[in-house]
């Protein structure tokens, strides 16, 4: 392992000190208690949407969030070890052959509807 490999793998176990991050795919559905700032209060708020991508590594990863509100798409990405995610919930696990969900942006209904994993691989494991 090299230094930077190294430097990496020491800051995200600072940055994810006391904050627990389950394993998750493309295809979840997340709830992610975001933190936001309004004036000087701040104030907890839930995102919940399917995961449609995950990229980078390390100190580096993101992963976005893809829903429906009010009959608008809406995508938010999030770095994984930023302080201002609070925390992440699995939902659901979703059953896809993608890395990467982007065709999800051009269905609407019944056609982005993503089956349910009930595998092996589920919660407990």
């Amino acid at each position: 392992m090299n230094i930077i490999e190294t430097l990496d793998a020491e800051e995200v176990a600072r940055v994810s000190e006391g904050k627990s991050i389950p394993e998750f795919s493309p295809g979840d559905t997340l709830r992610v208690n975001v933190k936001i700032k309004e004036g000087e209060r701040e104030r907890v708020q839930a995102y919940e949407g399917v995961c449609i991508a995950r990229s980078g590594g390390g100190i580096n990863a993101n992963f976005t969030v893809r829903k429906i509100s009010f009959g608008e798409g809406v995508e938010r990405v999030f770095p994984l070890h930023s302080p201002n995610v609070e925390s992440i919930t699995v939902v659901r696990k979703g059953k896809v052959r993608r890395a990467k969900l982007y065709y999800l942006r051009d269905r609407r209904g019944k056609s982005a509807r993503i089956a349910e994993r009930t595998d092996g691989r589920g919660f407990g494991e």
